[in-house]
C-alpha cells in the first residue's frame, strides 16, 4: 500500500503556499506538477533527508539542481 504524505511547498513562480501529495515510494524521483495556482511547471526532487525523513525540493525551470 502505497503511503501519501502532505506537504506545504512553496511554488518558486508566484511564491503561493501549496499543499502537494507525496508518495513516499517516490525517493529519489524527479516529476513535474503544475502549480495549483499559477499553472506553472514546478520540478520536484523527492529523497530521504540525512536523519532519514523525506525531503522535498521544488525548482521553476529555469533553475537547475
Amino acid at each position: 500500500m502505497n503511503q501519501l504524505i502532505e506537504q506545504s511547498i512553496g511554488c518558486p513562480y508566484c511564491g503561493e503556499t501549496i499543499d502537494v501529495l507525496i508518495d513516499s515510494t517516490d525517493l529519489d524521483q524527479q516529476y513535474i506538477e503544475d502549480c495549483q495556482v499559477c499553472c506553472k511547471p514546478i520540478n520536484f526532487l523527492v529523497c530521504e533527508s540525512v536523519n532519514g525523513e523525506l525531503a522535498v525540493s521544488v525548482y521553476s525551470e529555469d533553475e537547475a539542481f
